[in-house]
């Protein structure tokens, strides 16, 4: 997991959300707005922190030292 720690713009933290997050969105088909409220982010900038989010961990870990 690579997702920032604070929101760039506002300084909010957001990554303590970021697997409840993808839990209800990604495995359990929920509506991203909900899960938003839920979580309690509010604002926008916070929200796109999360959405534009790209899991890349797995895809650098093969390049790992030889």
């Amino acid at each position: 997991m690579m997702i920032p720690v604070r929101c760039f713009s506002c300084g909010q933290i957001i990554a303590d959300k970021w697997e409840e997050y993808d839990k209800r969105v990604n495995k359990a088909h929920e509506e991203p707005a909900k899960v938003f409220e839920d979580l309690g982010i509010k604002r926008y900038c916070c929200r796109r922190m999360l959405v534009s989010n790209v899991d890349l961990i797995d895809d650098v870990i093969s390049y790992g030292r030889k």
